[in-house]
């Protein structure tokens, strides 16, 4: 269920805001009854009409996409700058990108246009493991990554226990590299961590979303996911709200 005036705004009829007021002044109607209030959520079943014209509602589309380091996770930017969205100009939907990833920071992103589905992977509840490998500056003492594994406390709370994996480490460069593991998605969270340890984040990728990887994928490409994926997902999700 999502909420009408999202619903008239995915369908590129209005702006979401040019939407509710359209439901305020009475020309949004639902399953043939006038709805005029804004915290009503409609099924893909419901009949939606705005001033009289039938809302036609697209397909859903699902697609993983390994997004190059230098991109907004975003579908527009005033600044002029690459978006996710720029990498699909073959599709007709209106996709955006399901949470986000950070400006330098590069690999898997899932991107849709089906709200359900984008809000059951990105609820608080939905512990769906993300995997990232992280170059830092330095080479973290065992101690360090112990708090990283524990939950260390950022400004925003105290992160849930981490999954910490060192892959190689170049005394000469006084650099390493590591596999971590998180459910949380707040923002910057990985590189937030590694800064509380004092060892700041060079390079970052997200290799793993749930079960899906990049596999097959170089940088700026994009795969549509399988029907089976697509439920796989929403199980995934769905078990760890439980």
């Amino acid at each position: 269920m999502e909420r009408l005036q999202k619903v008239i705004a995915h369908a590129g009829i209005a702006s979401r805001r040019k939407a509710e007021e359209l439901i305020q002044e009475g020309k949004v109607k639902v399953n043939d009854k006038t709805v005029q209030e804004l915290g009503v959520k409609v099924g893909p079943s419901d009949k939606i009409e705005v001033a009289g014209v039938p809302v036609e509602r697209e397909e859903p589309v699902y697609f993983l996409l390994y997004k190059p380091r230098g991109v907004i996770s975003s579908v527009s930017d005033d600044k002029g700058r690459k978006v996710v969205t720029d990498f699909f100009p073959y599709i007709k939907e209106r996709i955006y990108p399901v949470g986000r990833l950070d400006f330098d920071t590069s690999g898997l992103l899932l991107m849709t246009n089906d709200g359900e589905f984008a809000n059951a992977l990105m609820h608080p509840k939905s512990e769906l493991e993300k995997i990232y490998v992280a170059k830092l500056k330095g080479i973290p003492t065992k101690e360090a990554i112990k708090k990283l594994e524990r939950g260390i406390k950022l400004e925003d709370g105290k992160t849930a226990p981490a999954k910490i994996k060192m892959l190689s480490i170049e005394k000469k460069k006084n650099t390493s590299i590591y596999e971590i593991s998180i459910h949380e998605g707040r923002n910057r969270q990985v590189r937030r961590m590694f800064e509380a340890i004092g060892h700041p984040v060079m390079k970052l990728k997200r290799e793993r979303y749930g079960f899906l990887t990049l596999q097959g994928l170089s940088a700026g490409d994009a795969r549509e996911l399988t029907p089976h994926e697509v439920k796989q997902m929403r199980v995934l999700a769905s078990k760890s709200k439980k």
